[in-house]
């Protein structure tokens, strides 16, 4: 089947099998995870794993971030034997990783300053060559200290092509100094620095900083995009970026609900339906060019990753804000359209049964395949309210 979507010479992901593998799959010591092949399990469900980020930090319930990091530094730690060190920017995970004088890090790690975390993994990197070492060094921050106040140094190491691998936890504001808006706040958001009241609340609508792209602009050896939706995904990227010398930037999606607003009990269904909506496209690129891309298997509305979010509540109270929506959903279409997210040959059966009689257009095509998206989930949950209408009392009674 034609895919009038996608971009030309562009593949899948390249992780292996990843149709095999099931979300349950990826848990520390799940059961699915035993189950599976051996080259598909998580590295977390090795009982010998490297445990770079142990437990006892003071991360909040639910943190995305600690997440992570603990999936992409034990997957770098795999795949450099545990020869690395480990340079962070100040922030989150800076400061719920090290109160003073405890440090939940079972690597060498260091930290300097808010900006300088690329400057100081540079200068590690060089020291330890000069020394006739080995030892990998990665790099880490949050979108605040990557995008804003590390932007210099960052691309500093871009240009000079450092051999750092810097990771981005990108949990969308300042979240450790008090929910402070920042260049990867997506519009309409509310923050602490963020217009409260008013016609137009929230973060306001703008470009904002597309690191992974800023990135690319760069046209260093590896820029991924990640999610902790998909943490063998991460695990992939991070440990083919391990393989490779030269600058390489991860920027992984890490939902907060201490800033969000969220369950802490949501932060993967919140990084699920950010890359179902195409909010946040996952995807690999190499010397600045695109070169795989995760595909869109069951589109969903933007309404569906918002509504869970106290941060855009003020979007659906009263009357609701169906223009403010309309506008965030053509970001979401955007990036659909210009990555190439949605490949019919992918899409579950019941969606795509709706979708063959959608126009051939891309644009009359992508509408049909979201609205036949919803249409399948209002029918499966009538479907699950009829069962449940149906249930003989007398059985309930006997449980």
């Amino acid at each position: 089947m034609s895919t009038p979507l996608g971009i030309p010479g562009v593949r899948q992901t390249e992780i292996p099998a990843r149709e095999h593998v099931k979300f349950y799959q990826v848990g520390s010591y799940a059961v699915g995870n035993r189950l599976a092949e051996e080259g598909l399990r998580s590295v977390q469900s090795d009982p010998n794993r490297w445990n770079t980020l142990t437990s006892g930090h003071r991360a909040c319930q639910g943190c995305g971030e600690a997440l992570g990091a603990r999936y992409a530094l034990d997957s770098a730690a795999a795949a450099s034997d545990g020869d690395l060190v480990a340079v962070n920017a100040t922030g989150c995970l800076e400061v719920f990783s090290t109160p003073y004088p405890e440090s939940a890090w079972t690597v060498p790690w260091l930290h300097s300053l808010f900006g300088n975390a690329p400057a100081v993994a540079a200068g590690a990197a060089a020291g330890l060559r000069a020394k006739g070492k080995s030892t990998r060094v990665i790099a880490q921050g949050g979108d605040g200290g990557t995008v804003d106040i590390g932007m210099g140094t960052l691309s500093g190491m871009f240009e000079r092509n450092d051999d750092v691998l810097y990771i981005c936890y990108d949990n969308q504001a300042y979240m450790n100094t008090g929910v402070q808006r920042s260049g990867a706040t997506p519009p309409t958001a509310r923050t602490a620095t963020t217009q409260p009241v008013g016609p137009k609340p929230g973060n306001r609508f703008g470009q904002g900083k597309d690191m992974a792209r800023i990135a690319m602009a760069h046209e260093i050896p590896y820029v991924a995009t990640a999610s902790v939706a998909d943490l063998r995904d991460l695990e992939f990227k991070v440990t083919k970026a391990m393989s490779m010398h030269g600058a390489r930037y991860i920027h992984v999606l890490v939902p907060c609900p201490l800033g969000w607003g969220s369950a802490s009990n949501l932060t993967v269904t919140l990084a699920r339906l950010a890359t179902q909506t195409g909010l946040f496209p996952i995807f690999e690129a190499e010397g600045g060019e695109i070169t795989s891309v995760m595909k869109i298997r069951r589109p969903a509305p933007v309404e569906e990753y918002l509504k869970p979010q106290r941060r855009f509540a003020h979007l659906f109270k009263g009357g609701g804000e169906p223009e403010v929506i309309a506008r965030l959903q053509a970001i979401a279409d955007r990036n659909i359209r210009r990555y190439g997210l949605i490949d019919e040959d992918q899409l579950d059966d019941d969606v795509l049964a709706r979708v063959l009689a959608a126009p051939e257009d891309p644009e009359g095509r992508y509408e049909a395949i979201l609205h036949a998206a919803s249409e399948t989930k209002q029918a499966q949950a009538q479907a699950r309210t009829r069962n449940a209408a149906t249930e003989n009392p007398s059985d309930r009674e006997d449980q």
